[in-house]
């Protein structure tokens, strides 16, 4: 049901039965390593295109959630996913494979939880017993389509991010074991005149806030109702200005652990090369639907709440001088048990 102005309250609280990232190696070398379902050695992936590599991602991080929810693909009813390249093509590819009904979805970066909150929904609605949601992004293919190839060799300012090599992939269920989606808030698009494509950060910052104050708005919380609020791929710069955007609207986060997926991700100080941090909608997947669910599942977090943030520019767009729409959506998860 909708409470506020833009927050689902699931009442039967789906749970999320299984989950599971793959990542590239850069991602395998980071903190989080040890967390990750399947870490390939090199950032071909065993393919033959970046676009293919891209899309094994998705297809494997698929099969082995599944297996994790201990289901087999009878058994899944709806996938949601999407991707950042034309036409959702790695989505779409990996649904020819899994052989189910597919809504296709795009919110750049923050897909992850865009999907996370469509599947969450049919599933709290009746609409199904099992929804797969999942997404995933590689390096070389965004950077390819959205900025130069890396070929060219091309220099990057320090704002800009690193476009993380992976797939995330959960399943979400009526009836089982895992933590319990409780709320989705559905973002507005915020746009305050950025145009550089370089500096991801700074444009999403301001999506990332309003999300977070109308979530705690819509839901009565404050930022001390969870253990963990997280953003998906702000990095160094957009993490910074999202603090202080909130300190203007009257939101103190130091009441909450605050973090952010882009900066979780790589060790920022033995990887330089990640620049301001993580990126691309793989990112906020990989942690989410890893590190962060498994402290959940262990119960040393009873509540988090993932802020996935996405740049809706496109190649076309910035290349026009185009300014860039930015978009947030927050979803709301809960360990097993947890009262409301």
């Amino acid at each position: 049901m909708l409470i506020g102005s833009q927050t689902w309250e699931f009442k039967n609280k789906p749970v999320i039965i299984g989950s599971s990232s793959v990542v590239g190696p850069e991602e395998g070398q980071g903190p989080l390593a040890e967390e990750f379902d399947y870490i390939y050695d090199n950032l071909e992936i065993d393919e033959s295109t970046w676009e293919k590599a891209e899309r094994k991602l998705l297809e494997q991080a698929s099969s082995l959630a599944l297996i994790n929810a201990g289901i087999n693909r009878e058994q899944l009813q709806f996938f949601i996913g999407g991707d950042l390249m034309n036409q959702i093509i790695s989505a779409s590819f990996a649904a020819r494979q899994l052989g189910v009904p597919y809504l296709g979805v795009f919110g750049a970066c923050s897909t992850s939880m865009e999907s996370l909150a469509v599947a969450s929904m049919i599933v709290d609605s009746g609409g199904a017993q099992h929804v797969l949601a999942g997404t995933a992004s590689h390096n070389c293919t965004v950077e390819k389509q959205f900025r130069y190839p890396t070929e060219y060799g091309s220099q990057k300012p320090p704002t800009a991010q690193y476009t993380v090599t992976g797939s995330g992939c959960a399943v979400v269920a009526a009836k089982g074991s895992g933590p319990r989606v409780t709320h989705a808030t559905i973002g507005k698009i915020q746009d305050l005149g950025v145009k550089n494509p370089f500096d991801m950060g700074t444009a999403m910052a301001p999506a990332a806030a309003d999300t977070i104050v109308t979530h705690l708005k819509d839901t009565g919380r404050t930022p001390a109702d969870y253990d963990l609020i997280v953003t998906g791929d702000l990095a160094t710069f957009g993490h910074s200005i999202v603090k202080d955007l909130l300190k203007q609207s009257g939101i103190n986060m130091e009441q909450t652990e605050f973090k952010d997926c882009g900066l979780m991700i790589y060790d920022m100080k033995k990887q330089p090369f990640v620049l301001a941090g993580g990126s691309g909608c793989g990112c906020s997947a990989v942690v989410t639907y890893s590190h962060i669910l498994n402290k959940v599942r262990k119960g040393e977090l009873n509540r988090i709440l993932v802020v996935a943030t996405g740049a809706l520019l496109s190649p076309l767009s910035y290349q026009q001088g185009e300014t860039i729409p930015c978009i947030a959506h927050a979803v709301a998860i809960e360990k097993e048990g947890t009262g409301s």
